[in-house]
């Protein structure tokens, strides 16, 4: 066999989502915005949860923590992506690749399992109010956290150190815009039957297990709903889980378009559009659902802005 097919790759590259360099253009554009509306969106959000009192409560402290996920999850992409569109060649150094990787999935399965969180936290809070402060301590709250960081570390970590085993030879052209485990075990020269394995016991292990976690804690939330005689009580109750509800169906929706559905059934173009949904879109509207839907929350945001309004009129330059 000739030498250069065992030659050892350093570097990847990306192709992205085109090749056209009048649409890069425009996409980095795009790309840019909606990167900047997700860290104003999601540091505003953490920054008025931390300023505002009334929401020092559990549901809020893990949405603060979604928050703060959300901005590492699209951080770990968008840079990366935008540089390369501008980029004659959209590169990524071997160690760039797997940590980008490590990252990804790190972020979001950690937050799949903060979303499963707080539908737990819904759940004690409409069926057992009375018990709601007690169930859910700060301790509490904080291991749940802690948890949920934990297990997506443990995941990413498994799949990760098993990537970084695989050999790789002089294939080094990634279909995708970001190191996506399946579009680099496509590339590699080894034996990838295991990771495959892995991939797909750890992924549906956890995607099954928090999913069916948010439905159980659902179906107890609704059923209690139900009994409330109050129409004004079950619309109250609803809302507070309504924006929950609309983050868990984007989420678990998009990630099950593009890895439950046949891979016959849809193109390579395809699968990088629903990518850059949830990569990039969802950590975006996560915060906008939020607001948007959340009475406290849009009265917190009124006064942040009424004060620093004021602020600057008092203070003009």
């Amino acid at each position: 066999m000739a030498e250069e097919n065992f030659t050892v790759v350093t570097e990847f590259i990306l192709l992205g989502l085109t090749e056209r360099n009048d649409l890069k253009v425009i996409l980095f554009v795009l790309f840019l915005m909606i990167y900047a509306v997700t860290l104003v969106g999601n540091l505003g959000m953490i920054f008025i949860i931390q300023t505002t009192p009334k929401l020092h409560t559990p549901m809020y402290f893990f949405l603060s923590c979604l928050s703060f996920v959300d901005t590492c999850y699209s951080s770990a992409i968008a840079p990366k992506m935008l540089t390369n569109l501008l980029a004659v060649k959209g590169t990524i150094s071997f160690f760039a690749c797997i940590v980008q990787h490590l990252c990804f999935g790190m972020f979001v399965t950690t937050e799949g399992f903060l979303l499963s969180v707080m539908a737990y936290d819904r759940y004690v809070a409409i069926v057992n109010p009375l018990l709601y402060t007690v169930a859910m301590s700060k301790r509490k709250c904080i291991g749940l956290v802690v948890g949920s960081w934990v297990c997506g570390t443990i995941n990413s970590l498994v799949h990760t150190v098993s990537l970084g085993r695989l050999s790789f030879c002089r294939l080094n052209v990634v279909s995708h815009f970001f190191c996506d485990i399946p579009s680099l075990l496509k590339l590699s020269c080894s034996d990838t039957s295991m990771n495959e394995l892995l991939l797909l016991t750890f992924s549906g292990v956890i995607a099954m297990g928090t999913f069916l976690v948010v439905i159980i804690s659902y179906v107890f939330i609704v059923s209690a709903i139900l009994r409330i005689r109050s129409t004004t009580g079950r619309q109250k109750a609803f809302s507070t889980c309504a924006s929950h509800l609309t983050a868990v169906t984007i989420f678990y929706g998009t990630l099950s378009f593009s890895y439950i559905q046949p891979s016959s059934q849809y193109s390579v173009e395809q699968e990088k559009v629903v990518s850059v949904f949830y990569t990039l879109v969802i950590p975006m509207l996560n915060p906008l659902i939020y607001s948007l839907r959340n009475k406290e929350v849009k009265d917190a945001v009124k006064r942040v802005m009424s004060q620093t309004f004021q602020l600057l009129i008092s203070n003009p330059c």
